[in-house]
């Protein structure tokens, strides 16, 4: 997979202390002058590139926004409230966050003449009626997550329509790898910190439930496509286009950390999805992409049994390797 250099360009990264955004930067770089804006509520400020320039300060104030895009040429936005359970408890607040934060984003991005790369997420699908699904599926989110984030979309679309502001939205499914740690981290986090401690695997319901886990690598070179690519004003699946249960991933990370522990369950989360899969036909035929990492490689990294020798290698020319955190 070809990733088109991007090169002398002032870029933003908003979210860039976080998981996602702080691998971007480091993609970023080498040949770029790079902004991150965070205000490491979540993120974390020892995650940063030495190189970024930090502006500490919340997406949702207009002021530090206008600072921060400033002359810019790209910008990718990965700053969001992720935590599905809080936009059910707190909808009109995660909203500021989720999508009036990007929409005044994307007023600046008109007023700077820069490019957006928008993060968004499988959420908007809600329960999807086929499977893998594709991006022509009807979109019926199931959480005000879901909502915050094809509102978004939408209106990237129509920014490039009437304003031909060039925006791509990358439809996120279930994103892991290095540095992803916190609440809201995911089940794969939870499960390697169990079996790493010796404690019993927790399953949700039966596991046989099925999620398409993707790589934070594969997710930078579907942003770095995204920044680079003709096709404009659209909204792009990215996942590895192969599903596994949980189960399959309990058993999986058990046998990687080498730990002889039990897999349990508890009861199930109202309310989740049961089955989520991407088809990335239309990422592979528009934007060039496709995932290169697969699930027990990216396991056997994250346990420290590997460091992804030749599957990993392309990677590194765009994910350095920086210290494992």
């Amino acid at each position: 997979m070809d990733i088109p250099p991007i090169r002398d360009r002032t870029v933003l990264v908003t979210g860039g202390g976080g998981f996602i955004g702080s691998h971007l930067v480091d993609a970023l770089i080498d040949h770029n002058d790079v902004r991150v804006l965070d205000n490491f509520s979540t993120g974390d400020r020892e995650r940063v590139h030495d190189d970024a320039t930090v502006l500490e300060g919340d997406v949702c104030d207009r002021d530090v926004v206008e600072r921060a895009t400033r002359d810019v040429d790209l910008i990718f936005h990965e700053a969001a409230i992720v935590d599905v359970p809080a936009t059910v408890d707190r909808p009109a607040e995660t909203n500021e966050v989720n999508f009036e934060a990007g929409l005044a984003l994307l007023e600046q991005a008109r007023d700077e003449d820069a490019r957006v790369v928008l993060a968004s997420s499988a959420a908007v699908y809600g329960h999807p009626a086929e499977l893998p699904v594709p991006e022509t599926a009807s979109p019926e989110p199931s959480s005000p997550y879901g909502v915050q984030k094809l509102a978004l979309e939408e209106y990237a679309r129509l920014y490039t329509e009437l304003y031909d502001v060039p925006t791509v939205s990358l439809r996120y499914f279930n994103v892991y790898g290095p540095r992803q740690q916190g609440p809201y981290s995911g089940v794969i986090s939870t499960f390697l910190e169990q079996a790493r401690a010796g404690e019993a695997i927790t399953v949700e319901g039966d596991g046989e439930q099925t999620r398409d886990f993707v790589h934070v690598a594969d997710v930078v070179r579907a942003n770095l496509l995204a920044a680079t690519t003709d096709d404009v004003g659209d909204a792009y699946n990215v996942g590895t286009g192969t599903r596994a249960s949980i189960l399959e991933l309990a058993a999986t990370i058990r046998d990687v950390v080498g730990a002889d522990v039990p897999i349990v369950h508890r009861a199930a989360r109202a309310g989740d999805v049961r089955h989520s899969g991407a088809s990335i036909s239309k990422a592979r035929r528009e934007l060039g992409f496709e995932a290169t990492i697969d699930l027990e490689a990216g396991l056997r990294d994250l346990a420290g049994e590997e460091q992804f020798g030749d599957v990993y290698e392309h990677a590194r020319t765009i994910l350095p390797d920086r210290e494992r955190e």
